[in-house]
């Protein structure tokens, strides 16, 4: 049986990704004086303005808008004629302390409360999350997402270096992959839509993406003559950034994870210090499900749990394999509570959550990438 599954990234330059970068440019600046820091960091991005929201209790001492107009320079917008204008931009600050009804919560679980000494912090919200892995790719990600994402980076790259110096910040990228039987034989559909000087011809644009862009990161193999591609297909991409459109932090949750090829528990990841159970205990879901298919016990897996406000452990697990397992789901679960200790405490140490790296995470997806604690593979099998 043959079907079409499409996933979307976007670049650095994206609105939502500017937003979300600040917000993570702000929580590792805590996390590097403090690493007890409580971020939970919002931006919205609109026409040379930045707003920044949220709580943060922390002793750490931080200039916020520096941070902020740091984080534009990085990105590369400098025009307020196209987008936004990191020296020229207005930044607005309101952030307050965390709730002290959540921190009772976060501050001593529900067990220790009852005398269970399970010497552990209670999530900092109630929610689900999902953690996935197949074997499509080396990096265990699904294949349209992949290539969406290197597309996205690859974007970047090329104008960052000045191979396209036409281009600007602002960028989308969309890949259709057709499969047969459940694997991944061919591209049906590339789309990429990115910002450009307004002296760029179109012509022009659409050669050198196909060449410098879609040819050096889609390998060769999977393209043929009925491939279909749509370079900027609205003709014309000058005004971008938050000029374009308005910006907010966690708008990308699906870009973030697995672009839609598995399910989503709604939380966002960006600006989050990892005592939120949206962020760290996805993170725990996704390395656990990835390393289950490394050690070939399943070729594709989800993982979901879940998590009271409040209370340290997991309320429920839950496991789908699809038909792939090598051994039944429920000796799956049984070697997760074995080995993990799934308390936000646990979560934190074991991937080492307090330490400043989100910044790595902004862009690109969250998953898939090297040198993050994650994305290691060990061996489940002792």
């Amino acid at each position: 049986m043959r079907k079409l599954f499409t996933s979307e990234s976007v670049t650095e330059g994206h609105p939502d990704k500017l937003c979300d970068l600040i917000s993570d440019s702000v929580l590792d600046a805590c996390l590097k004086q403090d690493k007890n820091s409580r971020v939970a960091c919002e931006v919205l991005a609109g026409k040379g303005e930045i707003v920044i929201t949220g709580e943060i209790t922390s002793n750490a001492v931080i200039d916020i808008e520096q941070i902020a107009r740091n984080a534009i320079k990085e990105i590369g917008y400098d025009n307020e004629e196209l987008d936004i204008d990191y020296r020229k931009c207005k930044v607005y600050i309101n952030v307050s302390k965390q709730s002290p009804d959540i921190a009772l919560g976060v501050d001593k679980s529900l067990e220790d409360k009852e005398g269970e000494n399970v010497y552990s912090e209670g999530a900092g919200d109630q929610g689900i999350m999902f953690g996935f892995a197949c074997d499509e790719t080396d990096e265990y990600m699904p294949l349209p997402i992949y290539l969406a994402h290197k597309l996205a980076k690859r974007l970047t790259e090329v104008r960052k270096k000045g191979i396209l110096n036409y281009l600007r910040p602002d960028g989308k990228t969309q890949v259709t992959v057709e499969y047969e039987n459940d694997k991944p034989v061919r591209i049906d559909t590339i789309v990429v839509s990115t910002q450009h000087n307004k002296e760029t011809e179109l012509s022009v644009l659409r050669e050198d993406i196909i060449k410098n862009v879609i040819k050096e990161v889609v390998p060769e193999k999977l393209l043929d003559e009925n491939t279909k591609y749509y370079i900027n297909p609205t003709g014309r991409f000058v005004i971008g950034g938050p000029l374009g459109d308005s910006g907010l932090t966690g708008r990308k949750i699906i870009v973030d994870t697995y672009g839609g090829y598995s399910r989503h528990g709604g939380g966002a990841f960006s600006g989050k210090d990892p005592s939120k159970v949206d962020r760290s205990a996805a993170y725990m879901a996704r390395f656990i499900a990835k390393n289950i298919v490394a050690n070939k016990l399943a070729k594709k897996c989800e993982i979901q749990f879940s998590y009271a406000i409040g209370v340290a452990k997991p309320v429920s697990i839950y496991i789908d394999t699809f038909g792939t397992g090598a051994i039944p789901e429920e000796e799956i679960v049984d070697i997760i509570y074995k080995n993990f200790d799934l308390t936000p405490r646990g979560i934190i140490q074991y991937l080492g959550l307090r330490n400043p790296i989100y910044t790595k995470t902004t862009n690109y997806g969250h998953f898939g990438k090297e040198n993050l604690p994650w994305e290691k593979i060990i061996d489940l099998t002792k």
